[in-house]
């Protein structure tokens, strides 16, 4: 039994939409794009180039053709034997599709085509839409992702800018993914994972540095610091909580920073009267910078407190915006269970109180990674056109339920640039204006091969 084999990465009752088609039809085009509208461009579009080289750069056996039909006979469905036979035989079981694209990381308004694909061999016309199921789910998850960790990015930036003197440089580094252990896969985290990595360079999420490096060519996409966990913590047991942090200043120190969570047994106790005093002249002397972190306690009202009792033991010094910033010794690490909600919350207290936002940055778990679904932006993917024997290209689209509904884009897709805006097009219309929309990928082979910096700046634009 192949998992992975690639004429079942469908839906059920596609199987039979080979026999659905009108006579005389050599070709379909659909598009992936979002239902709805945006006053600005919100949707980063990301993830495409994991799934071509990953999946559709699998060619098609005979094995996978035997297994499929019996799998589709018991299932209750028909199978194309001769059309998958013909794949194999005409294209050495690559599919005869090609796919256009955006550029990886660029940010469209909803409604805006991202990914327009067309079967090249008029002898399988049905191979668009059965390809939906496979490259919707390669591209709204990672989309997804994209687009609400750029959010949360927009909205933490606006405290940086106005309380510290380099938000540009510190913004990256404010938000870490801790997600892994809250995904259904490895395979989720990894692409979630990476996603996150295009607007936060933080991340204890290992497979995503894993997936930049494979599929984007990314020799270190993502940064970690030693830290600890409540286990190796409490294993020294509350009467040696002082030994326990003081092995983490031994063993880390050196680093550049280093994470210790602190809320094992009193977090008010650990850092005014451990780190504040018993080993405050020792973690200067180390030279990284000691992140505390609480995590448990209201994420509000702890935070802020942590950060105040540090900048009583530790001191602090005005930035050239006029906010105070601990000394560099230490800093704050939030992680538990926040929301976008908590976090400006905890900012925009810590700046009334005259502190800046460089001395606490956050962490999110599954949330981030996985409280998204298709739903989150209305990802949808749309056929659109369809070519007759003679050549000839005819628009196609359902019609709307009542008068209010927003008719679906028909026919082929093109994407231009107005006033810096990506807009789309019908293709017909396209004129003299350069297609956004570019090939990617055509019968097997992958033509343009995007690299995670790449992506990353456009994400950030």
């Amino acid at each position: 039994m192949n998992i992975l084999n690639p004429i079942l990465n469908t839906d059920s009752y596609k199987l039979g939409h080979f026999l659905q088609y009108p006579a005389g039809t050599s070709a379909i085009s659909g598009y992936i794009t979002t239902r709805g509208a945006s006053p600005k461009p919100e949707v980063v579009f990301f993830g495409l180039q994991m799934f071509l080289k990953e999946y559709l750069s699998r060619a098609i056996t005979a094995a996978d053709i035997d297994e499929a039909e019996e799998v589709a006979t018991l299932h209750g469905q028909p199978f194309d034997r001769a059309g998958w036979e013909h794949i194999v035989t005409t294209h050495g079981g690559l599919l005869p599709l090609r796919i256009e694209a955006l550029a990886e990381g660029s940010i469209v308004r909803r409604d805006t085509p991202m990914v327009q694909v067309v079967n090249t061999d008029p002898r399988v016309p049905w191979l668009t839409s059965y390809m939906e199921t496979a490259l919707l789910r390669a591209v709204w998850y990672p989309s997804s992702v994209a687009s609400t960790v750029r959010r949360i990015r927009e909205t933490l930036l606006p405290f940086l800018e106005r309380s510290c003197d380099q938000p540009d440089l510190i913004l990256p580094t404010r938000l870490s993914d801790f997600g892994a252990r809250g995904t259904t896969s490895l395979e989720q985290s990894g692409i979630g994972g990476a996603a996150h990595l295009l607007q936060f360079r933080n991340t204890d999420t290992l497979p995503a540095v894993l997936y930049a490096r494979k599929y984007y060519g990314a020799e270190m996409a993502g940064l970690s610091v030693p830290a600890s966990e409540h286990t190796t913590m409490v294993a020294w047991g509350q009467p040696r909580e002082t030994d326990a942090y003081s092995n983490m200043i031994d063993q880390f120190g050196h680093y550049p920073a280093y994470s210790v969570v602190s809320d094992s047994y009193d977090i008010q106790n650990a850092v005014a009267e451990v780190w504040g005093k018993q080993l405050q002249t020792k973690v200067r002397a180390a030279g990284g910078t000691l992140i505390v972190r609480p995590d448990s306690g209201d994420p509000i009202d702890t935070s802020v407190q942590v950060v105040a009792q540090l900048a009583y033991a530790f001191g602090t010094r005005l930035n050239g915006k006029g906010y105070k910033v601990l000394d560099d010794a230490v800093r704050v690490l939030q992680a538990d269970g926040l929301s976008l909600q908590d976090m400006t919350m905890i900012l925009g207290r810590l700046e009334s109180m005259g502190f800046s936002a460089e001395n606490i940055a956050f962490g999110i778990g599954a949330s981030q990674l996985q409280k998204v679904s298709r739903d989150t932006y209305s990802f949808t993917m749309k056929c659109s056109a369809r070519q007759d024997a003679d050549g000839s290209w005819h628009d196609m689209s359902r019609r709307p339920t009542n008068m209010h509904d927003k008719l679906p884009r028909a026919g082929r897709q093109s994407v231009i640039v107005e006033d810096r805006d990506l807009v789309a097009v019908h293709r017909d219309e396209l004129g003299g204006r350069q297609d956004q929309l570019v090939t990617v990928w055509e019968n097997g082979k992958l033509l343009r091969d995007w690299t995670f910096e790449e992506i990353r700046a456009r994400a950030r634009g």
